[in-house]
């Protein structure tokens, strides 16, 4: 059976505003989901309420998130991440005085030094970066490495990415999207949703289904070829 992320009836609200409004996804084990949508509509506010902040609030008793069958609306961000879920932000917090390196090493206790130096050839990172302190004075690209490093590492159930492709060069966007196919494709098989609100990514990974967020609403869901609809036609078409 197929591990299984399923959102159900979701709303969220932040700030006393309802953002988010009667989600409802299901990303199962080795699918590749995209949700995109303009500036405001709610995609980073969708990864806050999966990973459990606490400023985003479900307030509707309905709502569900469950993996593999297990709601998680009431767990903690550390029992969520134990559970599978790894969420990549846009914005990852800096902490000073611990690396990369020394962080990863407290949760993979086997074969870590084979799979970090695997890990950090496949993604052509600087074994430097692994000993400073975590996206401290890291720049855009780098953070983002570092991010999906940690990812390919830890081997989650469900990889949530936020703007993974912020800040990303031509060379390092390829090199991350043939990544996240590796991903899909090996032992591990996670279950994947990209969150972009550029399509440039999407040149390079041809993904299961796309979600399109407006207004705190998934207003179309479909195949790949909902992205050359929204290259030629934006968004606007989508809310009329």
């Amino acid at each position: 059976m197929k591990n299984t992320l399923e959102i159900k009836d979701l709303d969220v609200v932040a700030d006393g505003k309802k953002i988010l409004k009667g989600i409802n996804l299901k990303i199962r084990q080795g699918e590749i989901h995209v949700l995109m949508g303009p500036n405001g509509a709610g995609k980073t506010s969708l990864a806050m309420a999966l990973a459990g902040h606490p400023n985003y609030k479900i307030r509707n008793p309905k709502s569900e998130i469950r993996i593999d069958g297990k709601d998680i609306t009431k767990l903690t961000p550390d029992e969520r991440a134990k559970l599978g879920l790894f969420i990549s932000f846009q914005k990852p917090v800096e902490i000073s005085g611990v690396s990369v390196r020394n962080l990863l090493r407290l949760v993979v206790k086997k074969d870590f030094e084979e799979k970090i130096s695997k890990t950090t050839t496949d993604l052509k990172i600087n074994e430097e970066l692994l000993i400073r302190p975590l996206n401290e004075q890291f720049s855009g690209g780098e953070t983002k490495k570092m991010e999906f490093l940690q990812a390919k590492i830890l081997s989650p159930k469900f990889l949530i990415l936020d703007e993974i492709d912020s800040g990303l060069d031509i060379d390092a966007l390829k090199l991350v999207a043939e990544n996240i196919q590796q991903m899909v494709k090996n032992n591990s098989m996670p279950g994947i949703l990209l969150i972009t609100h550029y399509p440039r990514l999407l040149k390079f990974i041809k993904p299961d289904c796309i979600h399109v967020l407006i207004r705190g609403y998934i207003v179309r869901s479909d195949g790949p070829e909902l992205l050359q609809k929204i290259e030629k036609k934006g968004y606007q078409w989508l809310t009329k």
